[in-house]
């Protein structure tokens, strides 16, 4: 259920970013140096340690980004007026395995941090980016209320 969760949350963020970009003209390189900087702080990487995991980290997040592309354009093709309940079913599984596959990615990524991190590194990285896109969602309540601080 707390992948599922966190999949979610992270498909939801996917598109936060691209919203945070086109509203603030946060570039993908800005945003992904932010993030880097405030997980490197909050998890209390070394130099040495986040030079060897935020590469890994920003590589599945681009190999996640291609299944949430796929799953956005199957729930945009939904709004289509004239689909057959076979089509729907298909939207509803198409979206679902993207979820899956995106939890494999995480799986196999997670191996791979272990063989440069703890499990509490781990666990703390977690935990940090998950509080980085709260207060992403939190600043851009912010900015559309015009009280933004970059």
């Amino acid at each position: 259920m707390k992948k599922r969760l966190y999949s979610l949350l992270l498909m939801i963020m996917a598109c936060v970013v691209a919203l945070q970009a086109q509203h603030h003209r946060l570039s993908k390189d800005e945003f992904r140096q932010r993030q880097q900087s405030f997980i490197t702080e909050k998890a209390g990487l070394s130099q040495e340690e986040a030079m060897r995991f935020f590469p890994l980290y920003f590589e599945l997040q681009d190999k996640k980004q291609v299944y949430n592309q796929k799953a956005w354009k199957k729930m945009q093709k939904g709004k289509e007026a004239d689909l057959t309940e076979d089509e729907y079913a298909q939207i509803i599984e198409d979206v679902i395995q993207a979820r899956i596959d995106t939890d494999r990615l995480d799986l196999e990524y997670i191996r791979k941090y272990k063989k440069i991190l703890s499990s509490k590194k781990i666990y703390l990285i977690q935990k940090a980016e998950m509080k980085f896109h709260r207060e992403l969602l939190r600043d851009m309540r912010q900015a559309k209320k015009g009280n933004f601080k970059r």
